[in-house]
């Protein structure tokens, strides 16, 4: 490939015109606000993470600031956007920066990547775009673009195939046609073409700057790169939650185990089998178990798996023992439920109940 290819110039004289310039972290484009927008936009549409940044970096508006949150701060303002872990990464990367780089992020690539929840891609985005430094990024969206211009065959998930995006993208970025100073808008550039014009599904191929010598364009391959992930069903699991209501008409809060799904979020009490949800019931609060009322089951779906929650539910129901807000189990009103992190469906279960039970206690009086 020549050195002074067109694909980087052409791609800023698109962005100069139809790229994206008023996202919150570009003003300003600081290395912390870079990376918690690269951390948010793992799997996450930019519409979706806006206002979820915009409340994130208000109540944490700097590392030092996110390394001393309590997790489930972190967790709270989190709360809805998913996939948990990024957070939890984020806030043990920010404590790692205070110990280790004075509380602010590095710039180094090697000391990024050594840092929770930051890989190859996304050291290269903080790089490019906080500090301007010339390194490739290869997220979903650049790996398409460069499956369906370069004409590359395979699943971009498999080892081989990826090597091969990864040179075609540090090519490109090592392109004489690229200046320093624009480091920042070609790394954005190469997101905003792939998640608004060479989309996955129904590309704008005819409004394309890259389409002269696009392989996929020219050999009528576009619909086939890149090449899908050979599928097959997702498993399906099962589990009851424990919706219980105590006289003052607080429900009974339980905090998931620190590995696993929904990893130290605040969730209902829950269990895989009858069995098990009655020897929980019956060991922490006192009543009929078989008197609980099922609630229409919930569906969510995970990258592995589908999981439906059947929700039992009790009212004045009084605990065993004393809880206290300890670190597994607590009692919480309709107020706490912003304060704490709490996995989406779950969250819209709890507001729909507490909802139901006010306009029922309004209707009533």
């Amino acid at each position: 490939m020549d050195s002074n290819d067109t694909f980087a110039a052409k791609l800023l004289n698109w962005f100069d015109v139809s790229g994206r310039h008023d996202l919150p972290w570009q003003h300003p484009r600081t290395p912390y606000r870079v990376w918690l927008s690269e951390i948010m936009l793992q799997q996450t549409q930019v519409r979706v993470v806006i206002p979820y940044f915009e409340r994130f970096v208000t109540a944490l508006p700097d590392v030092a600031a996110l390394a001393a949150a309590e997790l489930d701060t972190v967790l709270a303002l989190w709360s809805g956007l998913g996939y948990y872990a990024r957070a939890r990464n984020l806030h043990a990367a920010a404590r790692a920066c205070a110990e280790r780089h004075g509380g602010e992020l590095p710039r180094d690539f090697d000391a990024l990547i050594a840092l929770p929840g930051i890989g190859r891609s996304t050291a290269g985005a903080i790089l490019s775009q906080a500090w301007g430094d010339r390194h490739a990024i290869l997220d979903g969206n650049v790996k398409r673009v460069l499956c369906r211009y370069h004409g590359v065959d395979g699943w971009p998930g498999q080892p081989s195939v990826e090597k091969k995006l990864w040179s075609l993208a540090e090519h490109h970025v090592r392109s004489r046609q690229l200046p320093d100073a624009r480091l920042p808008d070609y790394t954005q550039a190469q997101m905003d073409f792939g998640a608004t014009l060479c989309t996955r599904f129904d590309p704008a191929c005819v409004l394309c700057p890259l389409q002269e010598h696009c392989a996929a364009l020219t050999t009528g391959r576009v619909a086939e790169l890149p090449t899908p992930k050979p599928g097959k069903p997702l498993p399906e699991r099962s589990a009851f939650v424990l919706l219980l209501r105590d006289a003052q008409d607080r429900v009974l809060l339980q905090r998931r185990p620190p590995t696993g799904v929904w990893a130290s979020l605040w969730s209902l009490p829950q269990s895989e089998a009858h069995e098990d949800a009655r020897a929980w019931f019956e060991t922490h609060v006192t009543g009929d178990y078989d008197g609980g009322e099922a609630l229409d089951a919930i569906d969510h779906g995970f990258t592995h798996y589908h999981l439906r929650l059947q929700p039992l539910r009790w009212h004045a129901v009084t605990p065993r023992t004393v809880v206290r807000d300890n670190d597994d189990m607590r009692w919480a009103t309709r107020e706490d439920l912003a304060t704490l992190g709490i996995p989406a469906p779950v969250r819209t279960l709890l507001e729909a109940q507490f909802r139901q039970h006010q306009d029922h206690g309004t209707t009533s009086s």
